[in-house]
């Protein structure tokens, strides 16, 4: 199954990158006549040693000189265009895979995060970085080195056959490169990430990690896994930069060694000086694709890594198939036989859950910790989709909507809320680029959160840091709620709304509620305070990912509570239901 999965995404790889072979097949075109130029060195030499020395012909020196200046002149212009070819082919590559792979780690992340997946968008250009580097272009010039080798055997076979063995040993070298710094490569990149990853949640909780004084047992978490990364890049380092120093030492070494070779051909009168010059320039224009390919191996085995990386995630994430748009639905959310298994686990939080709330209601959701209640969050707001059952949205399953629809439809408070970079206003409109003015100061007056955001000191245009944010809990919390009641969405799912709000923010909450259900709307709270539910008309109790109870609030809590009269009277504060 998983190899299926893999062929899949190599094959959605190999589309995108078909979509330019006709640029690749270009840029061979350019290589072939700049390859061909570059014998304009070798057949200079040969003729000033050979014709101009011989004949100490003025004109004819300046009628080489300046066909030279023409030749290279072409040469540096065919390089140079199948440069930026290259580098649109690589623009191409990334524009075409940006989205795809963004919704790819976006989905998997909500689901079932890892390392891999994070690296998802740094694969992706780890791979246009190596189809504009130089590289592939020595891909394109390989070809090119028997010829040139081919070249050198027309001069004299000695010669020829020095830059034979010279060329075999440097391909061994590429080959033995390959094979021994692979697994540093690996180890080192898998090293990083993981340091990178640790330092990007310490960095978020930077607040928590200073209240409690876990900064120095924090640093030394983080070190640990610095110095692995570290100590593995440098065995990577290692091995690589002994093979490119060989190289370029072997590199060197052959083409003194086919000047020497090539003057004691010409002390035998085998050759003529202007043969032994072009050799030796012949020579390094053969080598030249070897030693860039070794110089730069770390770029292709970083791109062989995203490739499969990719390949992978693209596979396992299938793109969302097309679907029928719907017209805006009512508020009637009812879930039959409801089983939900968590991604990665194979027992049910949720199993054969049952409900049907209407347009208009408020339904709490109670229970104890781990009973299922931001499982049923999570799949009401379609990031988890049922294992059994159904849920369905106005008659509609949850997976007829396009999830960007579904979003507009469903708006969701989770427990812990998340302000992005960017403006309270963007924030409120879910990082739109262009918000609608009206609809965010109707979302966050209908969140009773306009005063409070008038008070800040730029209004909505307040610029938050997801890194530092300096709201309290209580003010992003409202924010969240406004953010989640943007464009009127039929559903609310709150989880555990009123978790950082004072009794203010609690009468806020409730008043958003009741103006919800005043519009049509329904709402869904998750809850252990008994404030959250106090405008609830329905309640559903889970315990074990089973539905235990379920109807009218006031029946349910008579016939769970005894202190049920006290508990409707319970402040803001009070303790939990049980």
């Amino acid at each position: 199954m998983q190899n299926d999965l893999r062929k899949m995404g190599l094959a959605e790889l190999r589309a995108v990158r078909g979509k330019s072979n006709g640029l690749y097949w270009s840029v061979g075109l350019f290589s072939m006549f700049a390859n061909l130029l570059m014998l304009t060195g070798p057949m200079y030499m040969l003729q000033v040693y050979d014709r101009v020395l011989g004949s100490k012909s003025e004109e004819t020196l300046i009628a080489l000189s300046l066909l030279v200046v023409f030749l290279y002149g072409v040469m540096g212009i065919l390089d140079f265009t199948r440069g930026r070819v290259m580098a649109r082919v690589g623009a191409r590559f990334q524009a075409d895979l940006d989205r795809r792979v963004f919704d790819a780690v976006v989905r998997k992340s909500a689901v079932a995060p890892d390392a891999r997946t994070q690296s998802g968008l740094a694969d992706l250009e780890s791979i246009q970085r190596f189809l504009t580097s130089p590289v592939l272009l020595a891909f394109f010039d390989l070809p090119w080195t028997p010829i040139f080798i081919a070249g050198i055997f027309l001069f004299h076979p000695l010669l020829g056959w020095l830059a034979v063995a010279g060329g075999t040993v440097l391909i061994l070298i590429a080959l033995a490169n390959q094979l021994l710094s692979r697994l540093p490569q690996l180890k080192a990149g898998h090293a990083s990430q993981t340091a990178t990853v640790m330092s990007d949640q310490l960095r978020i909780e930077a607040e928590m990690v200073q209240a409690m004084g876990m900064r120095d047992a924090a640093f030394d978490r983080w070190q640990t896994a610095r110095s692995g990364a570290l100590q593995e890049q440098i065995k990577a380092t290692d091995v690589g930069g002994g093979f490119t120093s060989l190289t370029k030492t072997l590199r060197l070494f052959l083409q003194s060694a086919m000047l020497g070779l090539g003057a004691y051909l010409v002390l035998q009168n085998e050759m003529t000086p202007g043969a032994m010059i072009a050799g030796s320039i012949l020579l390094g224009r053969a080598l030249a694709p070897i030693e860039t390919m070794l110089t730069q191996w770390q770029t292709v085995q970083r791109a062989t890594k995203g490739w499969d990386a990719l390949a992978d995630l693209l596979g396992t994430v299938r793109p969302e198939p097309p679907r029928t748009d719907l017209p805006k639905p009512k508020a009637q959310l009812v879930a039959k036989a409801l089983t939900v298994v968590p991604p990665g686990e194979k027992t049910a939080s949720l199993r054969g859950l049952n409900f049907d709330l209407p347009p208009g209601h408020a339904m709490g959701v109670i229970g104890p910790s781990g009973a299922g209640k931001s499982t049923l969050a999570r799949c009401v707001t379609g990031v988890w989709r049922p294992a059994g059952g159904s849920i369905r949205l106005d008659a509609a399953a949850l997976d007829q909507y396009a999830p960007n629809v579904l979003g507009q439809h469903i708006g969701y408070l989770p427990q812990r809320v998340q302000l992005f970079d960017g403006t309270i206003a963007e924030n409120i409109a879910r990082l739109s680029l262009q918000p609608d003015d009206a609809k965010v100061v109707a979302a966050a007056q209908k969140a009773d959160a306009h005063k409070m955001i008038l008070e800040l000191p730029e209004g909505y245009d307040t610029r938050v840091n997801a890194a530092q944010q300096r709201l309290s809990g209580g003010q992003i919390q409202r924010i969240g709620l406004a953010r989640a009641l943007y464009d009127d969405p039929v559903i609310l799912v709150l989880d555990e709304p009123n978790s950082n709000l004072d009794n203010e923010g609690t009468q806020a909450l409730n008043q958003a509620i009741r103006g919800a259900k005043a519009d049509g709307r329904s709402v869904i709270i998750m809850a252990h305070r008994p404030a959250a539910i106090q405008e609830c008309d329905l309640l559903l109790v889970i315990d074990g990912g089973v539905r235990t109870a379920f109807g009218p609030k006031d029946e349910i809590l008579k016939s769970m509570v005894k202190n049920h009269q006290q508990i409707q009277r319970a402040p803001a504060g009070a303790g939990g239901v049980t």
